[in-house]
């Protein structure tokens, strides 16, 4: 094998290809990451916005694929970050290479089964999902209304595609109808099955063991190391983007629940094929034993739990023999999908009869449906990740915030790589070519009463009024809570009228609302969970973000609370380790929507006074973004009035459905093997940033903000104390939200729906639980492909 060119020639032609400049962060996080392989050891990279990582891992990764002849992974936490690599950096990538590595690198997109369509139920080889109706695919006409349409269509695709990859039908389909052409792991015969030589995820499969990169998702690499399923090909190098959701994503991979409906509903699968009245009996006995608990954590599994359990593993495994075929051969899809949906069910009250150590159980009561669930999710998943994930390979983690407080040590620790026995990982801070000092201002609004439990005081929702007046509008409001987001959208509507518009999440599609927000200079957004991670409006449209609290985790939060406990006992700091550090990493990625690009300029108003008066506020502070710090509320109000007054002509958003406002998406390359994914996404996947510290003194941060934002006259204003270096942010994993038959539809509704739905309640029953219209629950339930009992 001839000589590989060296690296820096690899990111000169990358670094051209894709028409940008070269990069002081970029060039060290690239070398960074190619000495990291070279000597088989960890990499934490912190990378604030703007400084070309995909790049800076891309580049060595492939160098490194060539090398040793093995694909090289990269896993993200969101779809549209998958898309960005897939459609536009590894086909600039490959146009640029080529001519210096003698071929072009090749790529594909590994996902789960479920996105792509199962030739054997196509053919009838499974029951329909909606066994009983027109919508089966064995029986769909032109008839059978918008589902059945969709079936149609998808049946005449299916003869046309070459991927089957769900992503590649454009227009989409709903999810009702999906289900009716695809199945899970569990559901899936595997090497049994009668057409497994023309499944399309077997041959998406083979082909990525013969490209050079393989682009994933957290849970889906999680899943692959975790239960070895060998799902992704054999590989020395894991590149992980997004990383400070991993710990996130793979705890909720491996948390199982147990509801009466979820029970019920197995029951139903199986009722053909076993006997399934023990296990009815077992669900009932469950929802009476958790009508007898409180919501919340349980320190062990009481008798009345136990016996419920206990009767529905008995008839759990009574039913998985009966459902077991005599010969391998005699496995059909109707029997694999009982099987699946009873092991389920099997393994989760095994699990939580087993009563181990590190998991937490806990009991919640959905109060609007009625829903009573157990659920069990570990306390940590450090040592999993530590021997699943940081085993026999390089491991790159990389986010615009890994560091808290200055250092990697509460990120690294979380990942399992700290500790006697740990492995060798080194911490990287290649900062970010944005100048904080100069393009911002963090305002504490320290002369507010602290924030209490009976949600916004009247003085926070008068300075809201306050603030947004100065700014004219231009303002993204971030919320601890839905209630408050909604109260403060309410009463800012009341108090400005027609003259400043103010948009609340939830009230449509997310999408949607970002680029309303974006288009109007004038319109505000209020909301909580995505907002704080997924909205990235670069431009004067956004030149004020308010937090209205610290976002510390619900004090009756199982897991949070279980983990600080546990420190607690080990003579650590429960409360820093875990309540401190998520408002840490939330607070960074809150502030860090306002600075999205080189020429942006704002505020970032904190409404809560313990960022300046509580023992831990220095922690807070120092993981910010460091902009300059100031407590002067005249100051402010000046800075966003002259912000206003002088700021240039909003840059209308994108349509639906593109995906860069800068460059245009380039068509991947037609080889066989590579698959890219043809989703598009409305509004820009969540992104936490982070900074360098700068060198500047007190003084000429107040100068150069003073400037930025043309106030003159700053004195010796009060400030809090300068954050050094920038910080992490945790990520919440939130449905899309709908506007439906004239209702809002949330994350939680939508939920509840669903929840109902499984429990068998009627259309009536929903609409009397969630307070809405019987047409509205239909509504709803047509678009998430769920039907009511009855209908």
């Amino acid at each position: 094998m001839p000589e590989l060119p060296s690296l820096d020639e690899l990111m000169s032609a990358a670094v051209s290809g894709v028409g940008g400049v070269p990069r002081p962060g970029q060039s060290t996080m690239a070398n960074a990451v190619q000495e990291a392989i070279e000597r088989d050891e960890h990499l934490l990279v912190q990378a604030g916005t703007g400084t070309g990582k995909s790049l800076a891992y891309l580049v060595p990764a492939i160098r490194h694929a060539f090398e040793v002849n093995k694909p090289a992974i990269v896993a993200t936490a969101t779809l549209a970050l998958q898309a960005q690599i897939v459609d536009r950096d590894m086909p600039r990538l490959a146009d640029a290479l080529e001519p210096l590595l003698g071929r072009r690198p090749t790529y594909a997109l590994v996902k789960g089964r479920r996105n792509y369509l199962c030739q054997h139920k196509l053919t009838g080889g499974y029951p329909d999902d909606d066994e009983g109706t027109l919508m089966g695919v064995g029986q769909v006409d032109e008839h059978a209304g918008r589902t059945g349409r969709e079936v149609v269509r998808l049946r005449e695709w299916a003869d046309e595609t070459e991927s089957g990859d769900r992503d590649e039908l454009v227009p989409g389909v709903s999810e009702r109808a999906w289900r009716q052409v695809s199945v899970s792991s569990h559901e899936c015969l595997g090497s049994k099955c009668p057409v497994v030589e023309d499944c399309f995820v077997e041959m998406a499969r083979a082909d990525a063991k013969e490209v050079d990169v393989v682009v994933t998702n957290h849970s889906f690499m999680a899943i692959d190391a975790f239960e070895g399923r060998q799902m992704l090909p054999e590989h020395d190098l894991l590149v992980v983007d997004e990383a400070h959701e991993l710990v996130d994503r793979v705890t909720a991979t491996i948390t199982d629940e147990l509801t009466t409906g979820t029970i019920n509903a197995a029951a139903k699968r199986c009722g053909r094929l076993a006997e399934t009245d023990d296990l009815k009996r077992g669900a009932e006995v469950l929802g009476e034993a958790l009508e007898q608990h409180q919501e919340g954590r349980l320190l062990g599994v009481s008798d009345v739990l136990e016996a419920a359990l206990r009767t529905i593993l008995d008839a759990s495994r009574s039913i998985a023999s009966e459902l077991k075929p005599k010969n391998p051969q005699d496995n059909d899809g109707v029997r694999q999908m009982a099987r699946a949906a009873i092991d389920e069910i099997f393994e989760t009250c095994e699990r939580i009869l087993e009563e181990r150590e590190l998991d937490v159980l806990w009991v919640s009561h959905n109060q609007r449906t009625g829903v009573s669930a157990l659920r069990v999710a570990p306390m940590s998943v450090a040592m999993l990740m530590r021997d699943k994930i940081f085993g026999e390979r390089s491991v790159v983690m990389t986010s615009a915030t890994l560091e808290l407080g200055g250092s990697f040590d509460a990120v690294a620790g979380t990942l399992g790589l700290r500790g006697a026995g740990g492995p060798q990982w080194k911490g990287l801070d290649v900062g970010s070519p944005f100048d904080y000092p100069k393009q911002g201002i963090a305002y504490v609004a320290q002369h507010l009463p602290p924030p209490g439990r009976d949600g916004l005081s009247p003085q926070a929702l008068d300075e809201i009024e306050t603030l947004v007046r100065a700014a004219g509008g231009r303002t993204l409001g971030l919320f601890s809570s839905m209630r408050a987001a909604q109260a403060a959208a309410e009463a800012m509507r009341e108090r400005f009228g027609d003259e400043i518009p103010v948009l609340c999440q939830g009230e449509d599609q997310m999408g949607t609302l970002v680029r309303t927000f974006a288009a109007d200079a004038r319109t505000c957004l209020f909301g909580t969970l995505t907002l704080w991670q997924g909205v990235d409006v670069p431009g004067s449209s956004l030149q004020l973000v308010i937090i209205d609290r610290i976002p510390f985790p619900r004090p009756d939060d199982p897991l949070a609370s279980a983990r600080s406990q546990a420190i607690a006992k080990m003579g650590g700091n429960g409360f820093m380790a875990v309540s401190a550090t998520h408002a840490a990493l939330r607070l960074a990625q809150g502030a860090g929507r306002l600075i999205r690009h080189t020429d942006d300029r704002g505020v970032v108003a904190f409404l809560d006074s313990r960022m300046m008066t509580a023992r831990y506020a220095g922690f807070l502070q120092r993981s910010l973004p460091p902009f300059w710090p100031t407590t002067d509320r005249a100051l402010i109000l000046k800075a966003l009035a002259r912000l206003d007054e002088n700021a240039p002509d909003v840059t209308p958003p994108p349509a639906a459905g593109t995906r860069s406002t800068k460059q245009p998406s380039v068509p991947s390359p037609s080889s066989s093997s590579v698959r890219s994914s043809g989703a598009s996404s409305a509004s820009s996947a969540a992104s936490s940033r982070s900074s360098a510290g700068s060198s500047a003194d007190a003084k000429e941060r107040a100068l150069a903000a003073a400037a930025a934002a043309g106030v003159s006259g700053m004195g010796t204003a009060s400030a809090i104390k300068a954050p050094t270096k920038s910080t992490p942010p945790p990520v919440d994993d939130t449905a899309r939200t709908a506007v439906t038959g004239g209702e809002a539809w949330t994350a939680e509704s939508d939920e509840e729906l669903r929840e109902g739905v499984s429990m068998g309640l009627s259309a009536e029953e929903l609409a009397d639980h969630l307070e809405l219209s019987a047409e509205s629950v239909l509504a709803r339930c047509a678009q998430l492909g769920i039907r009511p009992a009855g209908e």
